[in-house]
C-alpha cells in the first residue's frame, strides 16, 4: 500500500529517499521474522467473542493422530441445510438447536454457532472430564474451597469427609451444585486451573471450536463460553457415558451421605423432568445474569431421540416443548 497522508483535503505523496527506504526493508524483514519464529499460529483457529458466531468451516473436526482433522462422530451436522421443523418464536433464545442425538441430523437451529456464557451447562464438560479421570466407587473429599462456594449448592457437604463420586456427581448435575463442581475438580485434577486445562483439552479433542471453559462450575462468565452446536456435541457425549445417562435421566435421587440419617435428598432443577414431560431423558439447565436462563433438553419415545439446547432463552421449558413436539410429530 502506497504511504500517503491527507493534508488539507488534498493527498499528499512524500518521496522515499534511500534511506527511507532501507529502514521499511529492515523493518519488514524483522516484522517477518518475528512471525515466523511464533509456532503454530497459521494452524491455531481464532477463537470468536462471545456473541460473534464461529465459522462452520472446521466446526465439529477432532484432531487426527498424524495431523489434520477429521470429523468428529459427535458434531452435530451444521453443514447440511433443510433444517424439517419451521417455528418462530416472538420472543426467540439468543441462540438454538433441534438435533437427532444418534444421528446428528439438525431439525431446526437459530444462530447455532454464536458464542455465549453458557452458566451451569459448563457441568457437562466438567462431568465428562470427571467420568475420564475418577473410577466407579472411588471418593471425593470435601475441602475448604469447596464449601466457599457461590451460586447454586449441594449444601450440607461436611468439611473434610470422603463421599462417592456417585453422590457427588449426582449433586453436580440435579442440584448443580457448584460445591460438588469444585470438590469433584479438585479429586479429578488436583487443583482448579489443572482441570481447567484438562476440560480445554477435551474440548479440543472433541473438536468444539466455540468453547471455553475457566471454572468447573460456569459460575463465572467471564471468558467461559460455548455455542449450541457445541453443546449439543457435549450432550451426545454424556449420553454415551452410561453412569452419567443415568443421573441426568432421574427427577430425585436418595443416595448415602456420612452425616446423621445417611442419607441425601437432591432433586433435578430441568423443567422438562419436573413438568413430567413425556420421554425426556435429561439433561442440564443453567443461569447467570449474563448467559440468562439455558437448558439441555434431551427425550427419547420410540427410536427417535432428540436434543434441543436454547441459550439466554425467555422461557426455556416452553419453547424447547414446542421444538421437541413438533420435532417428534415431523419426524414420525
Amino acid at each position: 500500500m502506497p504511504y500517503s497522508v491527507f493534508q488539507g483535503g488534498r493527498r499528499r505523496r512524500r518521496r522515499r529517499g534511500p534511506a527511507c527506504l532501507a529502514l521499511i526493508c529492515v523493518l519488514g524483514a524483522a516484522a517477518a521474522v518475528v512471525y515466523v519464529v511464533r509456532p503454530g499460529d497459521a494452524d491455531r483457529p481464532a477463537r470468536p467473542a462471545p456473541g460473534v458466531s464461529a465459522p462452520l468451516q472446521g466446526t465439529g473436526t477432532a484432531p487426527l493422530a498424524g495431523g489434520g482433522t477429521a470429523p468428529s462422530p459427535l458434531a452435530v451436522r451444521l453443514e447440511e441445510p433443510g433444517d424439517t421443523v419451521r417455528i418462530r418464536f416472538k420472543h426467540p433464545p439468543r441462540a438454538g438447536l433441534l438435533f437427532d442425538i444418534d444421528t446428528g441430523r439438525v431439525l431446526w437451529r437459530d444462530d447455532p454457532t454464536r458464542v455465549l456464557p453458557i452458566a451451569s451447562l459448563t457441568k457437562m464438560m466438567t462431568a465428562l472430564v470427571v467420568s475420564d479421570r475418577v473410577p466407579k466407587g472411588a471418593k471425593v473429599k470435601i475441602t475448604r474451597e469447596a464449601l466457599r462456594y457461590h451460586g447454586s449448592g449441594v449444601g450440607l457437604l461436611p468439611r473434610g469427609k470422603w463421599i462417592g463420586v456417585n453422590t457427588m456427581l449426582h449433586g453436580l448435575l440435579l442440584p448443580s451444585g457448584n460445591d460438588a463442581a469444585i470438590a469433584l475438580a479438585q479429586r479429578a485434577g488436583g487443583t482448579l486451573p489443572d482441570f481447567v486445562r484438562l476440560m480445554n483439552a477435551r474440548a479440543r479433542r472433541m473438536g468444539l471450536l466455540c468453547s471455553h471453559f475457566t471454572r468447573p462450575d460456569g459460575f463465572q462468565d467471564r471468558g467461559n463460553h460455548s455455542c449450541a452446536g457445541d453443546l449439543a456435541a457435549m450432550a451426545r457425549a454424556v449420553l454415551r457415558v452410561p453412569r452419567l445417562a443415568r443421573i441426568v435421566r432421574r427427577r430425585q435421587a436418595v443416595l448415602p451421605f456420612p452425616v446423621k440419617g445417611g442419607k441425601l435428598y437432591l432433586y433435578n432443577n430441568n423443567p422438562l423432568l419436573r413438568q413430567g414431560y413425556r420421554g425426556i431423558t435429561g439433561l442440564k439447565t443453567g443461569y447467570t445474569d449474563a448467559a440468562g436462563r439455558c437448558l439441555v433438553a434431551t427425550v427419547r419415545r420410540g427410536r427417535l431421540k432428540l436434543g434441543v439446547v436454547l441459550l439466554h432463552s425467555p422461557n426455556p421449558a416452553t419453547q424447547a416443548r414446542k421444538l421437541l413436539d413438533r420435532g417428534f410429530r415431523v419426524d414420525r
